[in-house]
C-alpha cells in the first residue's frame, strides 16, 4: 500500500501525454508521486518511485514532464496504451461522418415538384446527413418574399420522422436558407452496399436453384415419358408375337 505525507485526494485524471517517459528514462533525481489509485504520494526520489512500481508490477510514468519537480504516476502502462487504442478503434467506427447535401428550387414552385424535393430531403435525412434547403428568389420576391418561410415550415414538417430544423428560416441576399439535421446517425454505405450485395446474390442463388429444380423435373418427366413410350413398343411387339403364334 503506497503513503506519503500528504493527505490523501480524490482519484487525478491525470493526462498521459503520447510518448511519456517511463520507468529508467526518467532521469530527474525527484518526482512528485502519484499512485494507481490518483493518490498523492508526494515527492520521492526517483530511484524509490522505481522501487514501488517494480514491487506493484507497475510503470512509472512520468504525466508531467515541465513541473518542478515532474509529475509521475503508477500506471499500466502497456494496458493503458492498449485500452486508449480500443477507444480509438470504437471511436473511428461510430464516427459521424455527415455531410451537407443541398436542395435548391423556387418560391413558386407546384405541388408535383415540391414533392419530388420533399422526396430528396428525406433521403438525404434517412442517410444521415444534414440538408440545405434553398429557396432562389427572382426580381420583385427579393424584396418581398411572400409565402417562403412557410414554404419551408411547411417542407421541414412533411419530413419531420426523419429531421429536425437546425437553422430556421433566414434570406441570405437572393436566397431563403433553412438547415435540417437527421435524427438518425449516417448510414455506413459500405455496410448498405454490403447487405445490397448479399441480398441480391441470395436472390440469383434462389433463381438459378429454382430453374435447376425446374429442369430436373422437366428431365424426369421425359425420361418417364420415354420409358412409358418403349413400354408400349414392346407391348405392342409381344402382342404381335403371340398374334403370329
Amino acid at each position: 500500500m503506497l503513503t506519503g505525507n500528504s493527505a490523501q485526494t480524490k482519484p487525478n485524471k491525470e493526462f498521459i501525454i503520447s510518448n511519456p517517459r517511463i520507468n529508467e528514462d526518467i532521469r530527474v533525481p525527484n518526482v512528485r508521486l502519484i499512485g494507481p489509485e490518483g493518490q498523492q504520494v508526494g515527492v520521492i526520489a526517483t530511484a524509490v518511485a522505481l522501487n514501488l512500481a517494480r514491487e506493484a508490477n507497475l510503470d512509472l510514468v512520468e504525466v508531467a514532464p515541465n513541473a518542478n519537480p515532474p509529475v509521475a504516476k503508477l500506471i499500466d502502462y502497456g494496458k493503458f496504451k492498449y485500452n486508449e487504442a480500443l477507444k480509438e478503434r470504437e471511436a473511428r467506427r461510430h464516427q459521424n461522418k455527415a455531410e451537407i447535401k443541398e436542395v435548391r428550387f423556387r418560391l413558386k414552385i407546384d405541388d408535383h415538384d415540391f414533392e419530388t424535393k420533399e422526396g430528396m430531403v428525406t433521403r438525404f435525412l434517412k442517410g444521415g446527413d444534414k440538408v440545405k434547403v434553398t429557396i432562389m428568389l427572382r426580381g420583385r420576391e427579393r424584396s418581398r418574399p411572400i409565402g417562403g418561410n412557410e414554404l419551408l415550415y411547411r417542407l421541414a414538417d412533411d419530413v419531420q420522422e426523419f429531421g429536425t430544423i437546425e437553422s430556421k428560416p433566414r434570406q441570405l441576399g437572393r436566397d431563403i436558407i433553412m438547415t435540417l439535421a437527421p435524427k438518425g446517425k449516417k448510414v455506413h454505405l459500405e455496410s448498405e452496399q454490403r447487405r445490397r450485395g448479399k441480398q441480391a446474390r441470395a436472390e440469383r442463388q434462389a433463381r438459378q436453384a429454382a430453374r435447376l429444380k425446374a429442369k430436373r423435373a422437366s428431365d424426369a418427366q421425359e425420361r418417364q415419358e420415354a420409358e412409358a413410350a418403349m413400354q408400349n413398343i414392346t407391348d405392342k411387339e409381344s402382342s404381335n408375337a403371340e398374334n403370329e403364334d
